[in-house]
C-alpha cells in the first residue's frame, strides 16, 4: 500500500491508519488529477486508461440531461427525505430492474435502497452482515477498492479466492472461478480462526469482464446456502455487454434464489449509463431487517433530492433508453474494444476475450524481466511516466503478477493517443531483447571499435533459447532514452555509434546518468550500462 509520510499528532490510530492508507489505484489517480490530458489546454497531460469511466456518450447524455423535465424543483426535493431514498426513485428502480433484470415478479420498491455511491452500500452491508475483524469471501482479481470500502468504516476484511491466470485440469477457462475453490478457501479461513459472514461475486467481472451464466451463478448462491453465508452480487456491469455472442443474466431473473434472505444486489448508474459523477448506487434485498438497517446508515450516505428526480426521470424514459442510449453506446462500445484489442494483438499481447465491460484484461508478463510484483509495479510506474494510467494486477489482488486492466472506453482521439501505450511497450520489449542479447553475447567482435558499417553484421549470432534481438526494434527504443527523435537504425551498430555521437557531443550523459534511470526504472540499469561501456570504446 502507498504510505501519506509521517504521523499526525492530531489524529487517532485510526485517523492515522485511514490518512495512510492508499492503493495503488487511489495513487494513480491522484497523479492523473494533478496532470489530466485536454486536448487544448494539457496536450502533454496523462491519458487515463486505467480509471473505468465510459467517456463515450457524454453527447447523448448532455442532451438527456439538459431537457425541460430534468430542471424541475419541487419542495419536497430540497427537503430531508427517506434515508433509503425517495419513495419515487425508489419504485422506478424497481421497475426498472424487473425489466432489465428480466425478473419472473414484479419487484418491490420496499426492497430497494439508494445510496451515493456503490461504494456506500457495500460499506454498509458489510457494517450489518459482520462483525469487525469478520471476513468475506472473494475471488481474485476482484476491484481493489472494495478492500477500502469495507475495511475503513467496518473494520471488516476479505479473504481471497484465489484464480489460476492459466487453464489446466477441469479449467478450460482462465481465473475460472469454481464452487470447489470457494470450498477451498472456506475450509483454509476457518482453519485460520477467520470468521466467514459472505461471498462477493462481481458479474459482469471487474476486472475480468467476464460474464457468468445463470446456472453457475446459482452453483455459487448454492454454496453459499449450505454455509449460511451471504452473498452480495455485483452487478454494475450488466447492461454494458456489446455482443450478441454473450448473454448476462441477473440473479433476480432466477425463477427462485436457493436464499432469497441472504441474496442481496447491487447496480448503479455510474457504468452502464456513464455517469460516475452523479453517485448513485442501488440495492435491491428481499430481507427487510438488511434494509431497516442500511437505511440508519443512509443519513451519511443520501443523494441529493434534485439528482433523485433526474435519475428516476432517466430510468423511466424507456423510449430513450432502448431507441437512443443503449443501441448507440454499445455500438461505440464494441468499436472501441475492436480497436484496442487490435492493438493488443499485433503485439502478440494475450488477453481475455469478453465483450462485455469497459476494459480489457492483458497479460503483459513478457515484458517484465522477472515474476514479482516489484517488478510489475516498475512497469505501472514506468507507464505513468510515459504519461499513460493504466491498471496493474496487484491493484486487483491478482496472485500471479504481470496482468493489466486496459479501459477502452475513451473518445476516439484519446484512443489514438493511446499508441503511446503501444510506443511504450515496444521500448520496454526492445530493451528486454537488448538485455538478453548483451548477457548471452561473448563475443567480443560484435563492435568494432574503429568503424561502424551500416550494413547488417553476419556475425549476429542465431536465435537459441530466446527470441533474436530485433534491432530495428531496439533502435527505436532510443527515444526512450534520449527523448529526442530520430530515424530508426538499421542494426545495433548503428544504435551503439548514435550513442557515441550523443556522449561526446552533448551533456545528454550527465541528463540520464544509469543509476537516475535505475531510481525511476530498474529494469533499464543493466542494459544502459552495458551499452555505455559498449559505446565508450
Amino acid at each position: 500500500m502507498f504510505q501519506t509520510p509521517g504521523r499526525s499528532m492530531y489524529l487517532s490510530n485510526r485517523g492515522n491508519s485511514i490518512r495512510q492508507q492508499q492503493g495503488i489505484l487511489q495513487e494513480g489517480f491522484v497523479q492523473y488529477a494533478r496532470d489530466q490530458y485536454d486536448d487544448a489546454h494539457n496536450p502533454d497531460g496523462i491519458l487515463n486508461v486505467g480509471t473505468s469511466e465510459n467517456k463515450l456518450c457524454y453527447d447523448l447524455l448532455h442532451k438527456r440531461l439538459t431537457k425541460p423535465d430534468m430542471l424541475h424543483v419541487d419542495p419536497a426535493l430540497l427537503q430531508y427525505s427517506d434515508w433509503r431514498g425517495h419513495l419515487f426513485l425508489r419504485e422506478e428502480v424497481a421497475k426498472f430492474l424487473t425489466h432489465y433484470c428480466c425478473s419472473p415478479k414484479p419487484l418491490k420498491a420496499d426492497n430497494v435502497v439508494v445510496m451515493n455511491g456503490c461504494g456506500s452500500l457495500l460499506s454498509c452491508i458489510a457494517a450489518v452482515i459482520c462483525d469487525p475483524k469478520d471476513a468475506i469471501l472473494i475471488p481474485t482479481p476482484f476491484y481493489g477498492a472494495i478492500t477500502e470500502d469495507l475495511q475503513l468504516y467496518s473494520d471488516v476484511r476479505l479473504f481471497h479466492v484465489p484464480l489460476d491466470c492459466e487453464a489446466g485440469g477441469k479449467d478450460s477457462r482462465l481465473f475460472n472461478l469454481t464452487v470447489e475453490k470457494l470450498e477451498e478457501s472456506l475450509k483454509k479461513a476457518k482453519q485460520e480462526g477467520i470468521i466467514i459472514r459472505a461471498v462477493i461475486l462481481i458479474n459482469p467481472h471487474n476486472p475480468l469482464a467476464e460474464v457468468y451464466t445463470l446456472k453457475e451463478m446459482i452453483g455459487f448462491l448454492e454454496f453459499a446456502k449450505r454455509y449460511e453465508l451471504h452473498v452480495i452480487v455485483d452487478e454494475l456491469y450488466m447492461l454494458t455487454v456489446f455482443d450478441e455472442s454473450v448473454t448476462f443474466h441477473s440473479v433476480l431473473s432466477a425463477d427462485s434464489l436457493p436464499d432469497p434472505q441472504r441474496t442481496h444486489v447491487v447496480w448503479g448508474l455510474s457504468k452502464d449509463f456513464a455517469m460516475a459523477g452523479f453517485r448513485i448506487g442501488t440495492l435491491y434485498t428481499e430481507n427487510s431487517h438488511l434494509v431497516e438497517a442500511v437505511a440508519q446508515l443512509g443519513s451519511f450516505h443520501g443523494v441529493s433530492g434534485t439528482t433523485q428526480h433526474q435519475v428516476a426521470q432517466l430510468l423511466r424514459d424507456r423510449e430513450w433508453i432502448n431507441e437512443e442510449f443503449l443501441p448507440e453506446n454499445r455500438c461505440r462500445l464494441k468499436a472501441a474494444h475492436s480497436y484496442v484489442t487490435g492493438e493488443l494483438r499485433s503485439m502478440g499481447i494475450p488477453y481475455l476475450h469478453w465483450p462485455a465491460t469497459l476494459f480489457v484484461w492483458a497479460d503483459l508478463r513478457k515484458y517484465i524481466r522477472e515474476s514479482s510484483f516489484e517488478r510489475e509495479l516498475s512497469l505501472w510506474r514506468c507507464f505513468l511516466r510515459h504519461k499513460v494510467l493504466l491498471s496493474c494486477g496487484q491493484a486487483f489482488s491478482c496472485s500471479t503478477p504481470g496482468w493489466f486492466r486496459f479501459v477502452f472506453a475513451n473518445q476516439d482521439h484519446h484512443l489514438k493517443l493511446g499508441q503511446c501505450v503501444t510506443r511504450t511497450l515496444h521500448t520496454l520489449s526492445g530493451l528486454t531483447q537488448l538485455f538478453r542479447y548483451l548477457r548471452e553475447s561473448d563475443k567480443a567482435a560484435i563492435v568494432n571499435s574503429t568503424s561502424l558499417p551500416h550494413s547488417k553484421s553476419s556475425e549476429q549470432p542465431e536465435e537459441k533459447d530466446g527470441p533474436v534481438l530485433d534491432t530495428a526494434l531496439a533502435s527505436r527504443e532510443l527515444v526512450l532514452l534520449d527523448c529526442q527523435a530520430s530515424n530508426a537504425a538499421e542494426g545495433l551498430d548503428s544504435l551503439i555509434g548514435t550513442l557515441r555521437h550523443q556522449i561526446r557531443s552533448s551533456d545528454w550523459l550527465e541528463k540520464n546518468t544509469p543509476e537516475l534511470c535505475a531510481g525511476e526504472n530498474p529494469e533499464i540499469l543493466d542494459v544502459f550500462k552495458a551499452l555505455l561501456q559498449r559505446a565508450s570504446k
